[in-house]
């Protein structure tokens, strides 16, 4: 998909994405994939930065979580996040 057509729809996408609950960054990228049966596919540089800026607005918040043994930063909404959406 062409980048120019995510612009002003990827940060709402991603909390679409969250609606299900916590997740980490790469999750979001294929829950993406698969919603939308391989048409948005983002690299990490993509959905990494949408992340900061969304924290940065107070619509999501992050944490730490530990998954076989692994590190992961994970996202969830909050609920301003959840009014923006």
């Amino acid at each position: 998909m062409r980048a120019e057509v995510l612009k002003g729809h990827l940060e709402g996408m991603i909390l679409a994405v969250l609606e299900s609950g916590p997740t980490y960054g790469y999750a979001v990228i294929e829950t993406l994939r698969e919603r939308s049966d391989g048409e948005v596919s983002l690299p990490s540089g993509t959905i990494y930065p949408a992340l900061r800026r969304l924290e940065s607005a107070g619509l999501v918040s992050s944490g730490w979580s530990e998954v076989g043994g692994r590190r992961r930063r994970t996202y969830e909404k909050t609920p301003a996040g959840c009014e923006a959406l």
